[in-house]
């Protein structure tokens, strides 16, 4: 990802931005229905005096009474998503916060009820009467009428949108779906050709080599990095590319960020000259984003978990909820090539990449909520209920074998806290179809 894409990334998912296009919009429509109105001249509206009947005064009071309740609405509902955001904050996880203010919705709202603010008072300063010579712009009056009108449905939708974008099924559904779209972008990734085992070997046959190591330029957290940069600069140099942090890492200002070494008889030396240009290819932040960080989607679900979990909460299904949509995401990484960390172009390998592996994404997903579920029957059931999901989309032997040592945990988490016979023989039968699954 590069810069350009992460700054226009987070424009999209700022409260300010499309709110700023539709007032931009608003502008220009105004400007545009009162020339209209000023070509085609003000005949034509006496044919329609039930629709274009009022005179100056009409128009001016009609429209400072529609620019008045616009911005009065606009205030509540800024009040309203701010409380919207605080609860979503407490009651789940700040970092779901992202992904309500990116939501379209929200912004189209209220970008509608300020732009139809600044509408009216665009119109309303091209109104003249008396000695001035009469002008009123007759469509524009009436299209502020009919937003007017709109707006009362936009209300409506709006207060229905918060009420359901808060309920724990649809945050919990909303970060699962996020999540998904990001799993589907991201794998399989290339940074060019996968590198063969012969490539591997190649690299290999080199002996110790001599890696030139590229500190970073600032503290953060990796948000997105620039393939194409990393593999374009790599063949220029005739180097090898090693990154040392995976998207969704943290870096501290100085510290190890990648390391570079050029083959022999580069085209060029990798020195001090080349860490500005790796560092570009890197975009760091104050917090992870979802953009190239699938490992933050299922920590967003996590988090959730872990705070229905919480003694002060003790809200199992919302615990349920979260386990099964973590089951369907690992589900569809079990059957995805998650990519292979060695990248060549031309049959020569450029670079080496930090990937996170299927055993650490089960891990990600299902070690905090194992840990935490103390004596909660339901928390082990669908928890190995969900790993028997996904060892059902799997048949490689690594992705098994990580499944099995999850389930293993499980079922000692679950003997330790659970002591009724009654519940712990639910375990066990449930443990026992996982084995089957994974055995079969």
């Amino acid at each position: 990802m590069s810069r350009v894409q992460r700054w226009w990334l987070d424009l999209n998912s700022s409260l300010w931005f499309v709110p700023s296009l539709m007032v931009l919009a608003a502008v220009l429509a105004a400007y545009s229905l009162v020339h209209l109105d000023d070509s085609i001249g003000h005949e034509w509206t006496q044919r329609h005096p039930l629709l274009f009947g009022a005179g100056a005064d009409g128009a001016r009071g009609m429209l400072s009474a529609i620019a008045s309740s616009m911005i009065t609405v606009a205030g509540l509902i800024f009040s309203l998503t701010l409380s919207t955001l605080a609860q979503v904050s407490s009651q789940y996880t700040s970092r779901l916060l992202r992904n309500f203010m990116r939501d379209r919705p929200n912004q189209v709202v209220m970008g509608f009820f300020v732009s139809i603010f600044v509408y009216c008072l665009m119109v309303l300063r091209t109104i003249r009467g008396g000695d001035q010579g009469a002008f009123v712009p007759s469509l524009a009056v009436a299209f502020g009428l009919l937003l007017a009108l709109v707006s009362i449905g936009m209300l409506i939708f709006f207060i229905h949108h918060i009420a359901s974008s808060i309920q724990a099924a649809n945050v919990i559904g909303g970060a699962a779906a996020e999540t998904e779209k990001t799993l589907n972008k991201l794998f399989p990734t290339e940074l060019g050709e996968a590198a063969t085992p012969a490539e591997k070997e190649d690299l290999a046959d080199l002996g110790p080599l001599n890696w030139v190591p590229i500190v970073a330029d600032e503290s953060g957290y990796i948000v997105g990095i620039d393939e194409e940069a990393l593999l374009a600069f790599a063949c220029e140099t005739d180097a090898v590319v090693r990154m040392e942090h995976a998207i969704g890492s943290y870096v501290t200002k100085g510290s190890l960020l990648a390391s570079a070494v050029e083959y022999p008889n580069a085209k060029r030396l990798v020195g001090e000259d080349s860490a500005e240009r790796i560092n570009k290819a890197y975009s760091i932040g104050n917090q992870r984003t979802l953009d190239q960080d699938a490992g933050f989607g299922l920590r967003q679900l996590v988090d959730i978990g872990l705070k229905a979990l919480s003694p002060g909460i003790n809200d199992t299904s919302t615990a349920v909820l979260c386990i099964d949509r973590l089951g369907s995401l690992l589900a569809l990484l079990a059957g995805r090539d998650l990519g292979n960390p060695v990248r060549a172009e031309a049959g020569v390998v450029r670079v080496i990449a930090q990937r996170p592996d299927f055993a650490s994404y089960l891990a990600t997903a299902f070690d905090q909520v194992r840990a935490n579920a103390a004596e909660d029957l339901a928390i082990y059931l669908r928890l190995l209920a969900a790993l028997r999901t996904v060892a059902q989309r799997t048949s490689r032997p690594a992705y098994r074998q990580a499944l099995r040592q999850q389930a293993d945990l499980a079922l000692a988490a679950a003997d330790k806290n659970i002591t009724v016979p009654y519940e712990s023989e639910q375990v066990h039968q449930q443990y026992r179809l996982l084995r089957q699954a994974l055995d079969a």
